[in-house]
């Protein structure tokens, strides 16, 4: 997970969202209630266009479900065309057809609703047909999205950071004050940083509440943190532990090679395409990241800290 640090009260304000923290920073505080507006705006036509929760979803309705040509929103044209390039720039590993595989495995409504009833012993869950898919398979063109019927896409591996990006252009743009927003780890900055940067901490904070490795590093200008992990949101199905973050290529949660992964890139979408996609590539993630040359964090499953691309060493602070 990744934390601004030190910032003024007047110029943050933190609040759930998806069922996780979000944080809002602005650099002038006369403008906070106005861009945390913003913020809100975003993420309601975020999630209008494709919560999978929500039954009334745009990217749901009956026309896509049914496999026909659909003329969509521009907003959900966006966030389709975010998770298509993401599955290309990783050569498959962060594909949005992955929706059915996650309801097969219990991930079926909001998250903490799914952790309070494996909690409560309720474990049984609908029983789902699941039809091997790629993102190859989806066409968009123009104003137009075909889903193969039968195929349940899940944007929520790259929806967040496109939300993320989003929000911090519109406020350095429209309001003109440097903002920096975190949607549970999804981290943009936009506009001028405040005085020594934008400060962030790089830390875990798995369910169990075991203590993570740390780093803490400084940022400046136009830039995006992303972080994807294994140890938050996982929870008990048939017997064993499972989490999020799915492998393509058996349908099955990614192997934990990599507890916590963690990128800097100028967007929140690049950023998270590296994280997310080394945790399902394994111990091909690490030269796959190294080959961007982009800082990068990497904790593998014993705890080992590997930095890439001018990463500082986790005493250190990066300016």
């Amino acid at each position: 997970m990744t934390h601004p640090r030190s910032v003024p009260p007047e110029t943050t304000t933190t609040w759930q969202v998806w069922g996780l923290e979000a944080s809002l920073v602005v650099t002038d505080p006369d403008r906070l209630v106005e861009a945390r507006a913003v913020v809100d705006s975003v993420l309601a036509d975020v999630d209008a266009a494709c919560s999978r929760f929500r039954p009334d979803a745009e990217l749901y309705g009956r026309s896509i479900r049914r496999g026909r040509p659909t003329r969509i929103t521009p907003v959900l044209a966006t966030l389709v065309d975010a998770a298509l390039d993401a599955a290309r720039a990783s050569g498959g590993a962060v594909d949005p057809t992955i929706g059915r595989r996650l309801v097969a495995l219990g991930y079926d409504r909001d998250f903490a609703d799914v952790v309070a009833d494996r909690a409560s012993g309720l474990t049984a869950g609908p029983s789902v047909a699941v039809h091997e898919a790629d993102h190859t398979m989806i066409r968009r063109h123009a104003d137009t999205l075909t889903v193969p019927e039968g195929v349940l896409l899940d944007l929520g591996a790259t929806a967040k950071a496109v939300a993320a990006d989003l929000a911090a252009e519109v406020i350095a743009d429209e309001i003109g004050c440097g903002a920096m927003v975190n949607l549970g780890g999804d981290i943009c900055a936009r506009g001028d940083a405040p005085s020594g940067g934008w400060q962030i901490l790089v830390q875990d904070v798995p369910a169990d509440g075991r203590t993570e490795p740390a780093a803490q590093i400084g940022l400046v200008g136009d830039c995006a943190v992303a972080t994807s992990s294994t140890l938050r949101r996982q929870w008990t199905h048939k017997g064993r532990s499972v989490h999020h973050i799915i492998d393509p290529r058996t349908g099955e949660p990614a192997a934990r090679h990599w507890r916590t992964v963690t990128a800097v890139a100028r967007r929140c979408i690049d950023a998270n395409t590296l994280t997310t996609g080394a945790i399902v590539k394994g111990a091909a993630g690490q030269p796959w990241i190294e080959s961007t040359g982009l800082p990068a964090r990497l904790v593998a499953a014993d705890g080992t800290v590997v930095g890439l691309g001018g990463w500082p060493q986790d005493a250190e602070m990066a300016a």
